[in-house]
């Protein structure tokens, strides 16, 4: 049995592309939401100066993690900054100074066991690296007596097109990741560890393959190339066999699911105590000139970013954070770069035709012709989700299982008549859980 999805056009034109560190820029603006869950609040005022890895942001809340600085220099305002998601929080803007002093805070931590992994892992700050940004400590913090955790699932799928970040984490940093997972398997007590790489990744395969060769509890899953396989149950369910069912965590099947470029930080900052304080991120898209891997300081602006990869920002029509299928469209070129960002892509605008209309986004009465359904990795109805949506049907988008949908696109892609049922997903998703 295989799960369904769409193949897309890969467009990984920068997988040769070597990473390279950006020049520092001349400021930053850090978020203090940068992850699933409650924002931190600013520890730092305007005037403070402030050093690499130095904690700036916290929360005591439960679903939260730590903000950590990314350069060093001067405190210049703390203010509210507008999110993609439509949403503000607090920013702290800095000033750097050039000198990238470390703070005295930074310093490896000591872990001997699951409770010590899982304490350092929220200092560090470290979420989910592959978009989602679920913090890394609560994942790894489950309930033993509730659930028996025996496969680590490493996400080095890396789906959508464009998107080549993760594949350069495993050509520059095999070594990283192997002992990350190494890691997490040694100190959760977890048996087995999978991780699954999409066949056109070779070389990807080939490197991994031969830095696990030693040990016979982890295995590199050849998967295919189709999309959305790197969503989280569809990677369970292609590596381990096991189906995460409605409302369930993949804990509850005995899983544990982490990106590949989370596991490498782990590993790095076990060794050297550096929170994760920049990001790995593909910079491409039509109007840009140079696409490249870069690494970043979080807080850059992506103005900085395209300018570096040469972007012509003339004919900029839509800047996405992320992959052009499950990636968020940002109003304001001047967005800072966020942890949870792998991406950065700029597109010219289409082209229009003789009546001024765009042609590739007429929408036409749904043809029941069940693309969607086929598409859809789930085995979902969108068509149907539509229609009850728009006549207010909450029990019927529950009987359909609504809640299921992951919102990867895939029904929207496949849909002839160009409907937006991807996003008439989301808005059922969310009418449907309203009390």
């Amino acid at each position: 049995m295989k799960l369904n999805g769409v193949f897309l056009p890969h467009e990984k034109g920068t997988e040769n592309c070597e990473t390279i560190k950006i020049p520092l820029p001349a400021k930053v603006r850090i978020s203090m939401s940068q992850s699933m869950g409650a924002p931190c609040e600013p520890l730092v005022k305007k005037g403070d100066r402030v050093l690499v890895g130095q904690k700036i942001g916290d929360s005591d809340k439960f679903m939260s993690a730590p903000v950590h600085s990314s350069v060093s220099g001067t405190v210049m305002a703390v203010s509210d900054i507008l999110l993609a998601n439509g949403r503000t929080c607090k920013a702290v803007e800095i000033e750097t100074d050039g000198k990238q002093e470390v703070s005295p805070e930074v310093k490896p931590p000591d872990v001997t066991d699951k409770e010590s992994l899982c304490k350092a892992i929220r200092e560090s700050g470290c979420v989910g690296l592959g978009g989602a940004g679920f913090p890394t400590h609560i994942k790894l913090n489950y309930n033993e007596a509730k659930c028996h955790v025996d496969s680590l699932v490493i996400n080095a799928a890396e789906c959508e097109p464009y998107i080549t970040s993760d594949y350069r984490t495993m050509i520059e940093e095999a070594d990283s990741v192997a002992d990350g997972i190494r890691l997490v398997k040694k100190y959760l007590g977890i048996e087995k560890a999978y991780i699954g790489i999409e066949d056109n990744k070779p070389e990807a395969i080939r490197l991994m393959r031969e830095k696990t060769a030693d040990d016979a509890d982890i295995s590199v899953v050849k998967l295919r190339s189709s999309y959305p396989q790197g969503a989280e149950k569809v990677i369970a369910f292609n590596t381990t066999g096991r189906i995460i069912k409605e409302g369930q965590l993949p804990s509850d099947q005995g899983i544990i699911v982490m990106n590949v470029s989370t596991a490498a930080f782990i590993s790095s900052y076990i060794k050297t105590g550096m929170p994760l304080v920049s990001r790995r991120l593909t910079i491409d898209g039509d109007i840009v000139k140079t696409p490249c891997n870069v690494s970043a300081p979080i807080g850059t602006s992506y103005s900085e970013l395209l300018a570096f990869a040469e972007a012509n920002m003339e004919f900029a029509h839509k800047i996405i954070s992320g992959g052009p299928m499950m990636g968020m469209c940002v109003y304001d070129a001047e967005t800072p770069l966020t942890k949870t960002n792998n991406a950065v892509l700029a597109f010219k605008k289409p082209l229009e035709d003789k009546k001024g209309m765009v042609d590739s986004c007429r929408q036409t009465n749904c043809i029941n012709c069940g693309r969607c359904i086929a598409a859809c990795p789930l085995g979902l109805m969108p068509a149907r989700f539509e229609k009850a949506y728009d006549r207010r049907d909450k029990a019927t988008l529950l009987r359909l299982k609504i809640n299921l949908c992951m919102n990867c696109g895939s029904c929207s892609y496949a849909c002839p008549a160009k409907r937006d049922l991807a996003e008439k997903n989301q808005l059922a998703k969310a009418f449907a859980m309203a009390k």
